[in-house]
């Protein structure tokens, strides 16, 4: 039985385990963005043992490609993208420090493996909510690879973001592929 459950970042480990398959959970404070550019960018850096340009650990990355701000907004669009693209960095970004990622769709076993190794969590966003989603959107900054356009690394101020937690750190999923 899904529970519904309102959780601020950045997360502990102690929080992410409390975090069942199923659960609906409302995000509030400051969340990150990125896609697969920016994620290639992130595990090179990792790789040659250079700096990051954001901190990871206890953080959340939305896999979004937000449009452009109307005028008024903060942001346009910020439907999820499809989270399987990020697959093969997700494990690398679990192991420093990294606590949850969030877009939609499945993820392949080394990243299942890796959310119960790291303690980490995937949730899933409503797909073709993008508007929708956009008003728990509070504030919108670029941190990183602002040349990436939409793909760049943004931190997000968010407000009762929704989510389904797809993937918990027990190795359980709600798409009933263990």
């Amino acid at each position: 039985m899904s529970t519904q459950i309102t959780i601020q970042t950045p997360l502990t480990d102690e929080i992410v385990r409390q975090l069942q398959a199923g659960d609906e959970i409302l995000i509030s404070g400051a969340i990150l963005t990125g896609r697969d550019q920016a994620h290639k960018r992130l595990c090179a850096l990792i790789d040659a043992g250079e700096p990051l340009p954001v901190e990871l650990v206890g953080a959340m990355i939305y896999y979004v490609g937000p449009t452009p701000a109307a005028e008024g907004r903060v942001i346009g669009a910020a439907g999820p993208t499809t989270s399987s693209r990020m697959d093969a960095f997700a494990p690398t970004l679990y192991a420093q420090g990294l606590k949850a990622t969030m877009g939609k769709g499945y993820r392949d076993q080394t990243v299942r493996q890796a959310l119960q190794q790291y303690t980490a969590v995937h949730l899933a966003a409503i797909g073709g909510a993008g508007a929708l989603l956009s008003k728990q959107i509070t504030a919108s900054e670029i941190l990183a690879y602002e040349d990436l356009g939409t793909e760049a690394i943004r931190q997000l101020t968010v407000i009762e973001f929704p989510a389904v937690v797809a993937y918990d750190c027990h190795g359980n999923s709600v798409y009933g592929d263990k």
